[in-house]
Order: C-alpha cells, then sequence, then structure tokens
C-alpha cells in the first residue's frame, strides 16, 4: 500500500469530517435530517422507524457508531418503544453507504439531492437483495415528504467486475454508463458510515496490476475485509462507453443544463486524450495521497472545471471556453447571497468563487448579469437555451467522430438507446406544429403582464402569419422591438406563451387582426379552456411508455377560433329540421358550419402538438390527422375536451363534434374489427373515413340530388378482412405514425424481420441469419451519422427507430422491446396488447 499508509487512514478520517461539515453546512434543517438519520435507519429494521419492512431483512452497516444526534433519536425511539433498552441491529450485512455527485463539493446547493450508494456483497440472496431495495424505497419516499429528494442506489461489490447489464431507470443510469460511473464515484465519494475503500489507499501506477496487487494486500494481513471494501480498479474507460454516457449527461440536460455541459465536455476530453485517458479520479487521488490539508484540489467540482478548461483551450474553443466558465458559475453560486460574506457556511466557496472571477477577467457587469438570473425573462431564457443546446449537441457529434474514427461499437443496450433518445428527441427536436419548452430549469419565473398579438395578412412586407410580443400595441411601445415568437395561426403561440409560463391568470392580452375572425373575447376564453385542459406540467413518461409507440394523452380541440362561417348568419333566417340541422352541412344551402379547427395534445412521451386546419375541409383534415396518431388497440385520450368560439350556433356545432370525434377514436382504437368505414356529409360533399388496421384514409364524392331523404348524415359497416396478411396482425396494431419501428420474429438463427416506416409502410424480410445486435447497432450508426438534411435539427438524430421482438406465449402474440442477447430476458416485460 501507499507507503505512509497509517499516516494516510489517519488523514482520510480527518478529511471525511471536515468534508461531511462541509456538506451538513450547506443543507436545510430537513437535508441535514435525512441525511444523519439514514444510517439509523440501514442500521436497524424496527417498525417505529421509516422504511421497514417485514421479514428478513438485511441490515447492520458495518463500524457504524451513532454520534450524539443520532444516539439521541436512538434513545427517544427506544422509549417510545415501552422501555425497550436498546434496537437489535443486523449482521452489518451493509458494507457501507457512501454519497457522491455534488455533495461536499463547491457544486453543492441547499436545493441539491443527496445520492447514495448502499453497498453489499454480492452472495446474498436476491429475494434479500430485494426486501433491502424495498426498504431503500420507503426510505426515499420518507425523505420526499420532507423536500429531500434521496436516491438510494443498490450496488454489489462485484458490480465492476462483472458485465453491466442494468436498464436505465429514474435516477440509474443503467448501461448507459459502467467504468465512467465508478470514475465519477471514486473522485466524488463521501463516506458516510461504513468500510473504507481500497482504491484510494492503493498505488496509483499499478493498471491492471491493481487486483492482484490488492488480493496480495489482504494475504498477508496489510488489509481486512472487515474494514476494507474494494469495488476494483481499472486500467482505463473502454472507449464503447463514451456513446452511452453522452446520451446520458444529454438527458440530464432537461433537468440539470450546466451541470451536463461540463459533464459531456469532461467526455469529449477523455475521449480526446484516448487511449492514454488521465482519469479525474486519479488526479483526486493524486491530491489525496500527498495533501496535508483538505483543499481545493480535492473538490471534484474544481478538478472538473480545470480538466475541460485544459482541453477546450488546447483545441482554441474560446467560445465553448466562456459558456463551460458560466455554467460553472451559474451552478456553484446557486443560492448563494453573495453581501453576506460573513456566513461561515458558505465563505470558503464565495473566496474559491471570487479567485476564479478574478483570474477569468469577468467584468462587473457580466457578474451582475448572472446573479441575476432569477430575473431573467423570456429573451434570456430564449439565447440561453440555444447555447446550452449547441454546445450540448458539439460535444455528441465529437463523440460519435471518436467512435467511427476507432471503429467502437456502443456498449449500452439497444432499449436503453431507445429510452434516452425517446427522451431526448421528445424534449429537444423541433417539429412543425410542437410547441417547444425552452426553460431548462434557467429562470424561475417567466410569466409575462403584457402580450400582444399581431396578425399580418399574405401580400405584406412581413410574412403572413401571427406575431407574439411582450408588449402592448402602441407605437411607442412596438417601435424597435422583435417579436418573441411566430407562427402561421394563432393557437399555436397561445399554447407556445401557455406551456413556457409566460400567460398567466394575469397576463393582459391586447389583439390587433387584420383579416381573420379572432376577436380578444373568443382570444380570452381560448386562453381560459386551454389552461383548464392543459396543466403546464405533467408527470414524466415511464420507461415503459418511451419503449411503446407515443399514444395521444390529452386532447383538446378548438372549433372555429380563427375562421368562423356563422357569423354570415347573423340576420338570416333559420329553418330547423331534421334533414338541415347537422352543423356539418346546415340548412337549405348544406353550408358547413366549421371554418377552422385547432387541435392541441400531449402525448405519452410529454410532446405537446399543435395542429392547425382551415377551410371546407378542415373537419375530415383535423380528423385524419388526429385519428393518424392513434394506433389500433392504444388506451383513449385520457381527456378530450371540445371548446367551440362560434358567434352563431355554438353549442350545436361544439356536439356534434364532440359526438363525432368520440366515435371516430372508438373505431380507430377498437380490435374487434379489421376494417370499417363511416361516411361524413360536409357540405355537399361525401366523404368515406377508412378505419384498416395500419391507418386511415379518406374518400370523397359529390352528392347528386336532393340524397338528404334516402341517405343518413353517417353510417358505419362492416368491410371484409383483407386475405393473405403479409405481416402478423400485432405488427399492423402497433403501427405508429412518425417512426421507423423494426420488429424481430423467431430465434437468432433464423428470423423474420418488420419495417414499418415513418407512414407505416411495411418492408418484410424472412429468414434472416446473422446477428441481431449487430444489425441493431449498424442501424443506430446510421441514423446518428453526420448525414444532416437540410431544414433538419440537431436532434432529429435521436429519432431512432424503436426494435421489438414479437414472441408467442400460451398461443398469444406479445410484442417485447428488444434487448440484445448478452442481457437475457429473464426481467423483459409484455409492453403491449395480446392477440
Amino acid at each position: 500500500m501507499h507507503a505512509n499508509f497509517h499516516r494516510l487512514v489517519e488523514r482520510s478520517d480527518q478529511f471525511n469530517q471536515q468534508k461531511q461539515a462541509h456538506a451538513l453546512a450547506v443543507m436545510s434543517r430537513y437535508g441535514q435530517q435525512v441525511f444523519q438519520l439514514l444510517p439509523v435507519l440501514l442500521h436497524y429494521n424496527h417498525p417505529l422507524l421509516p422504511g421497514y419492512v417485514p421479514g428478513d431483512v438485511p441490515a447492520g452497516v458495518c463500524h457504524f457508531l451513532p454520534n450524539s444526534r443520532q444516539q439521541q433519536f436512538i434513545d427517544e425511539l427506544c422509549q417510545a418503544a415501552n422501555g425497550h433498552q436498546g434496537l437489535e441491529s443486523g449482521q452489518n450485512e451493509i458494507f457501507g453507504l457512501y454519497s457522491m455527485g455534488s455533495t461536499s463539493s463547491i457544486g453543492q446547493s441547499r436545493e441539491s439531492d443527496l445520492d447514495v450508494w448502499v453497498c453489499y456483497s454480492h452472495l446474498m440472496a436476491p429475494e434479500r437483495a430485494a426486501w433491502l431495495q424495498q426498504k431503500c424505497l420507503l426510505i426515499s419516499q420518507w425523505a420526499e415528504q420532507r423536500q429531500v429528494e434521496l436516491n438510494l442506489f443498490l450496488i454489489p461489490d462485484n458490480k465492476f467486475r462483472t458485465d453491466n447489464q442494468q436498464s436505465v431507470e429514474g435516477e440509474s443510469c443503467g448501461s448507459a454508463q459502467h467504468l465512467l460511473l465508478l470514475d465519477e464515484f471514486y473522485r466524488s465519494h463521501l463516506c458516510i458510515a461504513g468500510k473504507r475503500l481500497v482504491w484510494m489507499f492503493a498505488p496509483g501506477k499499478l493498471g491492471p496490476d491493481y487486483d492482484s496487487f490488492v488480493a496480495e494486500q489482504f494475504a498477508n494481513g496489510m488489509l481486512n475485509h472487515d474494514e476494507w471494501l474494494d469495488l476494483g480498479g481499472f486500467d482505463r474507460i473502454p472507449a464503447e462507453e463514451y456513446f452511452g454516457s453522452a446520451l446520458w449527461q444529454l438527458y440530464k440536460s432537461i433537468d440539470s443544463p450546466y451541470k451536463a455541459v461540463l459533464k459531456t465536455v469532461l467526455m469529449e476530453a477523455y475521449s480526446h486524450e484516448y487511449p492514454d485517458t488521465q482519469l479525474l479520479c486519479r488526479h483526486l487521488k493524486g491530491h489525496f495521497q500527498s495533501a496535508e490539508r483538505l483543499d481545493e484540489r480535492q473538490d471534484h467540482y474544481m478538478l472538473m472545471l480545470e480538466k475541460v478548461t485544459g482541453y477546450l483551450k488546447s483545441i482554441g474553443d474560446e467560445k465553448r471556453l466562456d459558456l463551460v466558465r458560466r455554467c460553472f458559475y451559474l451552478k456553484v453560486s446557486e443560492g448563494l447571497d453573495f453581501s453576506h460574506t460573513q456566513q461561515a457556511a458558505y465563505a470558503w466557496r464565495i473566496e474559491q468563487i471570487n479567485q476564479l472571477i478574478s483570474a477569468w477577467g469577468w467584468s462587473a457587469e457580466k457578474v451582475a448579469l448572472l446573479n441575476n438570473r432569477a430575473s431573467w425573462k423570456v429573451e434570456q431564457v430564449k439565447s440561453v437555451y440555444v447555447e446550452l443546446l449547441e454546445a450540448l449537441m458539439l460535444s455528441y457529434r465529437n463523440l460519435i467522430q471518436f467512435a467511427r474514427r476507432n471503429n467502437i461499437s456502443e456498449s449500452i443496450n439497444p432499449e436503453d438507446i431507445g429510452i434516452l433518445s425517446r427522451k431526448l428527441y421528445a424534449a429537444f427536436e423541433n417539429l412543425p406544429g410542437k410547441v417547444q419548452l425552452i426553460n431548462l430549469k434557467i429562470a424561475p419565473n417567466l410569466a409575462e403582464p403584457n402580450i400582444s398579438l399581431v396578425q399580418v395578412p399574405t401580400e405584406r412586407l412581413h410574412k403572413a402569419g401571427w406575431y407574439l410580443y411582450k408588449q402592448g400595441l402602441t407605437p411607442i411601445e412596438l417601435i424597435g422591438r422583435s417579436s418573441l415568437e411566430y407562427s402561421g395561426y394563432v393557437g399555436k403561440l397561445i399554447a407556445w406563451a401557455h406551456f413556457n409560463g409566460l400567460l398567466t391568470n394575469d397576463t393582459e392580452l391586447q389583439l390587433f387582426n387584420q383579416d381573420t375572425d379572432v376577436n380578444l373575447q373568443h382570444l380570452q376564453e381560448f386562453c381560459g379552456d386551454l389552461a383548464r385542459s392543459f396543466p403546464v406540467r405533467a408527470p414524466s413518461p415511464t420507461n415503459l411508455a418511451l419503449s411503446r409507440p407515443c399514444e395521444v394523452r390529452q386532447l383538446g380541440i378548438f372549433l372555429n377560433l380563427e375562421q368562423d362561417p356563422t357569423t354570415s348568419w347573423r340576420n338570416r333566417p333559420i329553418e330547423f329540421n331534421a334533414k338541415t340541422s347537422d352543423p356539418f352541412s346546415f340548412g337549405q344551402q348544406l353550408e358547413n358550419l366549421v371554418g377552422s379547427v385547432d387541435v392541441l395534445y400531449r402525448n405519452s412521451w410529454d410532446e405537446i402538438r399543435s395542429l392547425h386546419f382551415s377551410g371546407p375541409m378542415a373537419v375530415v383534415e383535423a380528423l385524419t390527422a388526429i385519428l393518424g396518431k392513434m394506433h389500433q388497440g392504444a388506451t383513449p385520450p385520457e381527456s378530450l375536451q371540445v371548446c367551440c368560439y362560434s358567434l352563431n350556433f355554438r353549442s350545436l356545432i361544439r356536439t356534434r363534434f364532440e359526438l363525432l370525434i368520440k366515435e371516430c377514436i372508438g373505431l380507430r382504437l377498437t380490435r374487434e374489427q379489421d376494417s370499417a368505414v363511416k361516411t361524413l356529409l360536409l357540405g355537399d360533399t361525401e366523404h368515406s373515413i377508412f378505419f384498416e388496421r395500419r391507418g386511415v384514409s379518406v374518400q370523397k364524392r359529390a352528392v347528386s340530388g336532393p340524397p338528404l331523404a334516402a341517405l343518413p348524415t353517417h353510417k358505419t359497416l362492416r368491410l371484409d378482412q383483407q386475405a393473405g396478411k403479409p405481416v402478423p396482425e400485432i405488427v399492423d396494431v402497433y403501427a405508429s405514425e412518425g417512426l421507423m419501428q423494426f420488429f424481430f420474429e423467431g430465434s437468432a438463427q433464423a428470423y423474420n424481420l418488420y419495417i414499418l416506416d415513418e407512414a407505416n409502410r411495411v418492408e418484410v424480410y424472412r429468414q434472416i441469419s446473422g446477428s441481431k445486435d449487430e444489425l441493431v447497432q449498424s442501424i443506430n450508426r446510421f441514423y446518428t451519422s453526420d448525414q444532416q438534411v437540410e431544414g433538419q435539427s440537431d436532434f432529429a438524430h435521436f429519432n431512432l427507430p424503436q426494435y421489438y421482438e414479437i414472441v408467442t406465449e400460451q398461443g398469444q402474440q406479445r410484442v417485447l422491446p428488444y434487448k440484445s442477447i448478452k442481457e437475457g430476458r429473464d426481467d423483459a416485460r409484455p409492453c403491449v396488447h395480446e392477440s
């Protein structure tokens, strides 16, 4: 071991106590409570303790000795248990509790979550490990009740000596990172209770001889297993991990954009040094083994900044260097009040930050702007959003090129690639009609007191459509101002303002409209209907939802907001009877009273989409667009709202359309029939809507003569099932527009492959031989390549195909997310319907 081994052990305990003090000083009162009671809750398993699970639950944390606060809690608990003389701990089956991440570093803030590894023996029986997992979940829920985000990760002691077969779940990176995760743990860990870590005390140049060296130390008595935990060492990070790590950090950027920029550039710096990567954990160990006091050289956030700074300077990227420094500053200064430097808890952090500001040569104005981020509004947020995404995507592209240069295949499994890429695509890809959410926790409040909407007709200097401003409509307010957002239709602008937090109950709307039927009263009604129908935030999609085709969850339909044919009926006589009262073919002139349809929906991937249709075909176009977003057998929308803004016949039009859309959704989703057709009369034209397993199509014909007496307004009839289907029925059931889907059927030796493209066109390949994994990897490489289509954003590369297996169990077909062969399928769960 290290030459000054025993001195190093003493210094390690001293540094650990100092780091715990730093961590506790920053935490809230409840955060301190959770941090200090966590080892108590895992050391004991008692009915009066949070996290109690009946049965033979693993308990007992090695070398846990309660401090005064913990002992007081234990004594009070014993008194509550009718004077019982003490609590019984387990047999010290938990090797240690170690926080990782920002805890105790300059990057920790009052709101930082607490990520803790719970280390145990890989020989523990699986059912007992499952009980321990349940106990950890209950403890996390107890912490959540105290507004503390506590993530407990069960880590067997051989985790980093075996293949990584984990899956992405919540805060767990699954197969996206493995040894890179160990690198981060070693450089950021803080021992809460438990054994010391062998790796920190071993010489730094062992490389591949690490395991044999450590075994020798245990054999000769220098180390003993009761006091020391060895999670393993590593000579270098396999290059295969960089792709998955980049995806994971991009995903984390949705909630922590500043930290994600730092970490993605760090991955890029690591790849730049490959194969002789100088890992940060080795730097930190070197500092630890030579230091006499705890200083910034042992702060992994400071080390990360030093590493990425050196890399960006070496390639001459001053633009990203400035961004990295701003990201670091915004991360580490979160929650700090620089006017109260006398606060001992923050004094050391403020001193280090001020030293950095001076070294960077920042002006007072630049620092003031960053310090004022709580007051940032939409202009600053949009600018920062674009800058962050550009930096993240540049790092991602550089890592893809690194993998291609070195002919590297990714180690992340296909299912995790699919889940992470789906989350990124849903969050960032800017598609036509998609309502883009720009505030990645960049600013706390984007609410505006005034929002103005200006409509520009065709053949004018500016592009025809609608423009949104945050000022009033007087010339003095608008002159020289740029619009915040543009759209061809007003509904999407209102939705954008609503979901990004600009539009609230206190916002005053103003309107300048030149040639549509929109008026201020109806616009205000639309804003109210939108707020009632769609909450600004929804629960994050589950991994199961992301492994399936997206489904419409919330659906809002808004009629005649922009074009209202009923305005012409103000002084006209109206004759109501059974033949003339259908608002789609109304009166003696067979007029269609729906002039425009705005559709807004949130899907199961948490995307928000807006569609607009106008003209005599608006009803049919809207119907087919909505139904095209649904696949046969899907779950119906959780909510459906139909609103109408007509000057006349409002209730009649709304009720008729609501009945129609509900009936059509029922026909589209049912699996009891293969095909059906619905006939609908719009004006004087009959439209036949064909419902088939793979989609919806429309045919139309003019009605000759007066057919109304003989022909009902609509009808439903069955079509004969097609013979000789080229694909299994469940493939058609699973068809979803807008993405590539690959279905494998059969064994690894010979299998059929069914491919559905974005328009649900099918290709069939039978009796294929060869590796499915290699096929999946080659397809993913093609989709993540640098071939860029004009007008397409960088994040279009994350619309990766979805891969499925068709399996037959007890005579029923199921579809499972595809997993690589090395993972096996013991934990596979069916993700769709039975056939």
